[in-house]
């Protein structure tokens, strides 16, 4: 599914999920399981919008490496 458009059929039928820390101006992003094991991540301004998939690997490697600070320098 990497690259292709999701269709209408399987991002409604997506339970979407957002972080707890998100604010109440719905600066978020929101996340889905896939049948497939993959990962659907969205804006959640934008729930109509551009979603992107990826593996259960490369969301663990991204969640690791922001657990471990390595992205803090891009929020100063």
């Amino acid at each position: 599914m990497d690259g292709h458009q999701m269709s209408d059929v399987w991002r409604n039928g997506l339970v979407w999920q957002k972080s707890r820390r998100s604010n109440p101006s719905g600066n978020c992003v929101e996340m889905a399981e896939l049948p497939s094991g993959e990962i659907a991540v969205r804006n959640s301004r934008d729930p109509e919008g551009a979603v992107l998939v990826y593996t259960r690997e490369e969301v663990e490697a991204f969640v690791g490496g922001a657990k471990d600070g390595d992205f803090d320098h891009m929020l100063v």
